[in-house]
């Protein structure tokens, strides 16, 4: 009987122990379970961090969780994004897609700076914002999952990477879509992982143009609810104020919730970008449905997503390295 009950009790073990994740040519691997031993207070001091970057600044939630995403659809989640223009990098800050935009890099300075401390050259900047993403949602009110870990950090960057990949406000569905199936992801998580914008800003300068010009003809875009288009142009004129910020969600902007999927289906997403989700595809638009009227459902699917996303492309092994400054590589 006791060596029946030791076996059942070590099947559950398994079966609830979050498993590696080997990938291809990498010779090595990303576990949850990576820093226990090396650096076991890691993630507690990302966690601590960035909870009190978040009670200093709401907003610092969703600029970190989108560094992670801007992180891992150019090269993979190798932590380019961080590294500043020098010694042959020219950074991805200033593309498109992240210049005067992109946001967060001197709290990711901070947990670096304490974690050093803790255990030298030890925690890579790639897993500091994996971590930090999650921590970001959880701290907002959204879902926490476990987060495979043992990135390692780039020696290079990519410039066109950042400007071709990342999807754009203005971008037709089906380009976004492609771009997120480039990366190995799906319908499914392009629909739950534009979700964050649950959260955060967006400048005027993003979305201008559908207020005024959408197709070319001088009208506004007729998939924005027009009393919602009226109150935009109020901050958003024709020239000037490019960067004013206007609320992603206006419901619950510092929330994380399902909201957003509900002011999609009202007509009333800021960007282009979130409300082809509804306009453009029948099958983006079920997912839509489902996840207003399923808070859970949500969660458990952009946590799922997020994990995938997570698992693009790591250096792991020997390849790159632990960066001892997030912005520089090692001398």
């Amino acid at each position: 009987m006791a060596q029946c009950t030791s076996s059942v009790l070590a099947l559950i073990i398994l079966v609830f122990t979050p498993l590696c994740v080997a990938h291809k040519g990498s010779s090595g691997y990303l576990c949850p379970q990576f820093y226990d031993h090396s650096c076991p207070k890691a993630q507690e001091i990302v966690k601590s961090v960035v909870a009190k970057a978040v009670a200093r600044e709401a907003r610092m939630a969703a600029s970190l969780l989108r560094l992670h995403f801007h992180d891992c659809f150019v090269q993979g989640c190798d932590a380019s994004v961080l590294l500043d223009s020098g010694g042959g990098i020219i950074s991805e800050k200033g593309s498109v897609p992240n210049r005067n935009s992109a946001r967060g890099f001197e709290v990711l300075d901070e947990i670096k700076s304490a974690l050093e401390k803790e255990c030298p050259s030890t925690v890579s900047c790639a897993d500091i914002l994996t971590l930090a993403a999650r921590d970001s949602t959880a701290i907002s009110g959204g879902p926490s999952w476990v987060v495979p870990l043992g990135r390692r950090d780039s020696r290079s960057a990519s410039l066109s990477g950042s400007n071709n990949n990342i999807p754009a406000p203005n971008n037709t569905f089906q380009t976004i879509l492609t771009k997120f199936k480039r990366q190995g992801l799906d319908i499914v998580d392009l629909v739950a992982l534009s979700g964050s914008h649950t959260i955060g800003d967006a400048r005027c300068t993003s979305f201008r143009q559908r207020l005024y010009n959408q197709s070319g003809n001088g009208k506004a875009d007729s998939t924005l609810d027009p009393s919602y288009a009226s109150q935009l142009r109020n901050r958003c004129p024709r020239s000037g104020g490019d960067q004013n910020l206007f609320f992603l969600d206006f419901v619950s902007p510092t929330k994380f919730d399902n909201s957003y999927f509900k002011l999609l289906l009202a007509s009333k997403g800021l960007l282009s970008s979130d409300q082809v989700l509804v306009t453009r595809s029948q099958q983006s638009k079920a997912l839509v449905k489902k996840y207003a009227e399923n808070v859970e459902l949500f969660f458990d699917q952009f946590a799922k997503s997020m994990i995938k996303m997570g698992n693009i492309s790591p250096l792991t092994g020997s390849r790159g390295e632990i960066r001892k400054n997030c912005r520089k590589m090692n001398s």
